[in-house]
């Protein structure tokens, strides 16, 4: 499996916000995480994040289909990790390798070390690939709700 990440352009950002808004819908219809879910943005939050100048957001690629999109925040400072925020899979190609194999591509354009991210903790599935990737819980969570938590991760 292949998969190539290619950096999205401002007519891609529509794209972007439809394909988010139903990757998260599941995530979104379990937790109802009004205040911090991706599938609860609009337009103008994707627009805010493309603009700042740390930002890329990437098309997963595999066989010329988009399977999914993720956003690296890299300040190029050496001293600010790298952010994954957020990464998902469209529903139809999930379990399938492509969030792995995403991070990796990510981790080998920008660098291997000095890295975060954060997911819900009760997403064990989530956990699990993050740790396999060799992220471990940076020690911090956040409540979100009764039925949401935040963990942090880092890989250094």
């Amino acid at each position: 499996m292949d998969i190539k990440l290619i950096a999205a352009n401002l007519e891609d950002l529509n794209t972007i916000l439809q394909m988010q808004k139903e990757a998260f819908s599941e995530l979104y219809a379990k937790y109802q995480d009004t205040e911090t879910s991706p599938s609860t943005e609009e337009y103008e939050d994707i627009l805010f994040r493309f603009n700042q100048p740390e930002t890329t957001y990437y098309f997963i690629m595999a066989d010329n289909v988009k399977v999914g999109v993720i956003r690296i925040v890299d300040c190029k400072d050496g001293v600010t990790r790298k952010r994954i925020s957020p990464i998902f899979i469209m529903p139809e190609y999930r379990n399938q390798g492509y969030t792995q194999q995403a991070i990796k591509e990510a981790e080998r354009i920008h660098g291997k070390g000095h890295w975060k991210l954060d997911t819900i903790l009760q997403e064990e599935g989530n956990c699990y690939l993050y740790e396999k990737l060799g992220y471990h819980q940076a020690g911090k969570t956040e409540q979100i709700n009764d039925k949401m938590t935040i963990v942090f991760y880092e890989k250094d």
